[in-house]
């Protein structure tokens, strides 16, 4: 091991690595019906995802937000009970291997689990589908332990438009923004990954806590429209909020970028609807056998994190690698093992103990804690609200 290479690994027993995004309940899901007796993480599941235990022990990882994601396509009720199965699929996980994981709802608990030589365990909902436009849902995800919830997936919702989707309403609905202000009034955090530009914008200027991106990068490196415009940086850094930078291929590299653009004409002219995640997912699995996709690498991803540096400063950037959500990930990224290689690369930019600590995880717990004040001060001045999207309007 060299220096550099032994340098992160203190720095990682010292300070947790909290990782924004990974889809291994969904991948349980579909895999083995979250059956880990089937889909055992306590072993190297190599060649079989890109997630398990002995993988995120190498890879430092001391907190991670798992995303219970369900398609944003499924009718309301249906989005509800999938958000609800993955959600108690991430509890029986954390409860099975115990000697592993410990669950987090605060930033406090995450630290305290991350000291007992455990991973903290974290919910993330991926898209407002989840809460079929109720309020009330949106408390009772909080209930249990959804700490973010990114406002849309790949479809706009009733009331708030998708990156990926032709724009409806503008950005964010009336009932949108009480979405919004619900959420700061709870504790849950405002995650901008997925949304459109102009959903950013009005979840933004809404937003009287700090807001995150899970997993998302920078538009000036990657003009893929799930990435973050400038404007938006800017604004984010004056809210305090963190960029979660992703390592989604598509979202890092332009040749990437392009290749997915191309694909999804490619699909649209078939008949396949590039917003279905699993039907988009296979077509883009089929496609690439007869035009092969070019491949990320570390180095694409270390120009966002540069970047981003210029752009918001390093007190603004977290790691969000999207594992499980993808098919393939950069080279020398391709699994969770590999977190260290992405500090080390930074460390030999110059990049120090203290910046490197923040980006690991210091400025998401932060912003934990921003929001958790914000809801304590709104709780003693708002009652939950009692708005419905019938009443705003969508």
């Amino acid at each position: 091991m060299s220096n550099t290479a032994e340098r992160i690994a203190a720095l990682l027993r010292e300070h947790p690595l909290i990782d924004g995004h990974n889809d291994l309940p969904w991948h349980a899901r579909t895999e083995a019906g979250y059956d880990f007796d089937k889909h055992d993480i306590a072993g190297d599941l190599s060649g079989r995802g890109h997630t398990d235990i002995p993988r995120l022990r190498k890879g430092g990882v001391g907190a991670q937000f798992w995303s219970v994601f369900v398609p944003s396509n499924l009718p309301g009720g249906t989005a509800v009970t999938a958000t609800l199965e993955q959600i108690d699929a991430v509890h029986q996980m954390v409860a099975r291997y115990s000697d592993d994981f410990g669950l987090a709802r605060t930033a406090d608990e995450i630290e305290r689990v991350f000291a007992s030589g455990r991973i903290a365990s974290l919910l993330g909902a991926e898209g407002g589908q989840s809460i079929d436009s109720s309020l009330a849902t949106l408390r009772m995800l909080y209930v249990l332990g959804v700490r973010y919830m990114t406002l849309t997936h790949n479809d706009n919702n009733p009331w708030a438009d998708s990156a990926t989707d032709e724009p409806v309403h503008g950005g964010l609905t009336a009932f949108g923004v009480e979405v919004v202000r619900e959420m700061n009034r709870i504790g849950m955090m405002v995650d901008l990954s997925h949304v459109s530009a102009e959903t950013m914008r009005d979840a933004l200027a809404a937003s009287t806590a700090p807001v995150i991106f899970s997993h998302s990068c920078a538009y000036a490196v990657c003009s893929s429209p799930r990435n973050a415009p400038d404007d938006v940086l800017t604004t984010l850094k004056q809210k305090n909020g963190v960029l979660m930078a992703t390592f989604v291929p598509d979202f890092v590299s332009q040749a990437c970028a392009d290749w997915r653009a191309e694909s999804r004409e490619a699909a649209l002219a078939e008949g396949v609807d590039p917003k279905d995640h699993i039907k988009f997912t296979e077509f883009n699995k089929q496609r690439a056998q007869q035009h092969p996709k070019p491949v990320a690498t570390l180095d694409d991803v270390v120009a966002h994190y540069t970047y981003l540096r210029e752009a918001v400063g390093v007190d603004h950037i977290g790691v969000g690698g999207d594992y499980d959500g993808v098919d393939r990930l950069p080279d020398g990224l391709e699994d969770v093992s590999t977190y260290p290689a992405l500090f080390v690369a930074l460390a030999e930019l110059g990049w120090s103990d203290d910046d490197l600590a923040k980006v690991a995880g210091r400025n998401v717990l932060r912003v934990m804690r921003d929001v958790e004040a914000v809801a304590r001060d709104e709780q003693q001045t708002r009652p939950p609200s009692l708005k419905t999207i019938g009443e705003l309007g969508h």
